[in-house]
């Protein structure tokens, strides 16, 4: 299948879609792609959810109004077919596919459509509802045509369309879920998910398996001219620790493995039986602190002292856990935005290595002898814990003293949305072609103390707030250059790299890739015979 992009595509990434994004000539259909993950799905509502591993199921069982392309930088259309923005930027047009229908058969409605939209721009529904917070009514001038009115100009809102929470999910089969109220319905519908992608949640074992089948009804074309899938079901095994998915991929057991760890791409790529891909991404991996004056058990909080943020920022030897961790793969971040982001802005390398200027901050915040801190890091991890190991013996030339944390990726989540932590490692890959997700995420302090961190900028904050109804492109620029200068001054994370996605296939599987976004894209892929 060759799906339309914009002119603006570059041709190197053209290239990397003629190899990923677009299905062999004579694909195969049926059968069934076995997926190894490294942690199961927490919660499969697209407008509540904020985890990656439910993400990235979300977006192949529901679809939205629009759907990145596959370069992630644009949209294109999605249930909808066409959008226009008219009445000074305040009103957006959409026209919806003719027939589409939910997995179950149901057809998709403007009155879905309209309830779908409402709940994900209610700002009390979900972590993401800012990204559609500018919409002040959504209704259906005609049975094919979607009215959204704004209460302002929204530069982003195409892409918001576009996102995960912005799905839309069939209104009377979430009402016919049991509960007393939204919540209680949204827990159990998440359990049996019903969208109009182009899977469907057949079966979930939760913590060992998850089943996902081809929507019957799902509307987009592939080579063939027949309707996507072209697989007859994902089945999706969790696996955490990397070399057991490794092992089973070598071993024939699944056939798609994620998250392969850099240190095992060269073995991997000189394998014949396997194709082993780095998928260009928005991925940048780094690590999460608590700015916060006092822990959770009282006592007093050493990175709430932006010195001493800035001292273990510079102790981190990023080139060092390039070559250790990535193996050559990586590069510095230089911003808390992917550098694949629109409007991102770097002076450099975020912090380049210093143990000297490390050591003069740390004296001056008053810690010169160190401290002792811990760090939580995901079981079975081998990158995080690589980059843990060697940040511990880094860190231990300030007298800072690291304690390594193991969890589960369900333990590790619930402790860092309790603030129950100090570090821990991280990374993030956008949703949206647009920085306004990660910096209002991560960077806004009204929306979730700025990732669970504690630390706020009030200035931050206000250009975050003006760059959401800035409708000149210069100013917004400039609104984004001062706020990552000012967020890479302030340290409120540690950087450490940017690197693709990794991920390795047996060698019949063709067509699977991962959008930069993150997102695992099964509906192309095929299993040749």
């Amino acid at each position: 299948m060759q799906r339309a992009y914009p002119a603006a595509i570059s041709a190197v990434f053209m290239a990397m879609l003629a190899t990923y994004g677009t299905a062999q000539a004579d694909p195969v259909r049926g059968g069934t792609l076995r997926f190894a993950r490294n942690a199961d799905c927490e919660f499969l509502d697209p407008v509540l959810n904020n985890s990656n591993m439910d993400i990235w199921v979300s977006t192949n069982i529901n679809n939205g109004l629009l759907l990145p392309t596959d370069d992630a930088r644009h949209v294109r259309p999605g249930l909808a077919t066409s959008y226009a923005v008219s009445e000074g930027g305040k009103r957006m047009t959409l026209k919806l596919r003719p027939g589409i229908k939910f997995a179950d058969g149901s057809p998709v409605t403007t009155d879905d459509v309209i309830w779908s939209l409402d709940r994900a721009s209610n700002q009390n529904n979900g972590e993401f509802a800012f990204l559609l917070a500018s919409i002040d009514k959504v209704s259906a001038p005609a049975p094919d045509t979607i009215q959204i009115d704004l209460k302002h100009p929204d530069p982003t809102l195409p892409s918001a369309l576009a996102t995960f929470n912005a799905a839309i999910m069939p209104h009377k089969l979430f009402e016919a879920a049991s509960g007393k109220n939204d919540d209680e319905k949204a827990h159990s519908f998440a359990e049996h998910p019903v969208g109009a992608g182009p899977f469907v949640v057949t079966s979930w074992q939760r913590g060992s398996k998850m089943v996902l089948k081809r929507n019957p009804y799902y509307w987009e074309d592939g080579a063939d001219g027949k309707k996507l899938p072209y697989v007859d079901e994902v089945d999706m095994t969790i696996v955490p620790d990397d070399a057991t998915r490794i092992l089973q991929l070598q071993g024939g057991q699944v056939d798609v493995a994620e998250f392969i760890p850099y240190a095992r791409v060269k073995e991997l790529q000189s394998d014949p039986n396997l194709t082993m891909d780095l998928f260009p991404s928005t991925k940048i991996t780094y690590l999460q602190l608590n700015a916060k004056p006092k822990l959770n058990d009282g006592t007093p909080n050493p990175l709430s002292n932006q010195l001493v943020r800035q001292a273990l920022n510079y102790a981190i030897n990023k080139q060092a856990l390039i070559q250790i961790t990535t193996h050559g793969l990586g590069t510095p971040m230089g911003s808390l935005i992917p550098s694949t982001t629109p409007l991102y802005y770097s002076a450099g390398p975020a912090y380049p290595y210093d143990i000297a200027k490390a050591k003069a901050l740390l004296k001056q915040a008053g810690y010169a002898s160190g401290f002792p801190i811990n760090v939580m890091i995901q079981s079975g991890a081998a990158d995080d814990t690589s980059n843990v190991s060697a940040i511990q013996q880094m860190w231990a030339q300030l007298g800072v003293k690291v304690s390594i944390q193991q969890h589960d990726a369900a333990t590790m989540d619930d402790l860092f949305h309790k603030f129950d932590y100090q570090i821990r490692t991280a990374y993030w890959t956008n949703d949206i072609a647009d920085p306004s997700e990660i910096t209002g995420y991560c960077a806004w302090y009204p929306q979730n103390e700025s990732e669970y961190s504690g630390w706020d900028d009030k200035t931050i904050d206000q250009l975050f707030e003006q760059s959401e109804t800035e409708q000149d492109p210069a100013k917004r620029a400039t609104e984004y250059k001062e706020l990552q200068t000012r967020y890479v001054d302030d340290a409120p994370i540690f950087f450490m790299y940017e690197t693709p996605f990794a991920a390795a296939t047996r060698k019949q599987v063709k067509g699977f890739f991962q959008l930069p976004l993150g997102n695992d894209v099964f509906d192309v892929a095929y299993i040749e015979k």
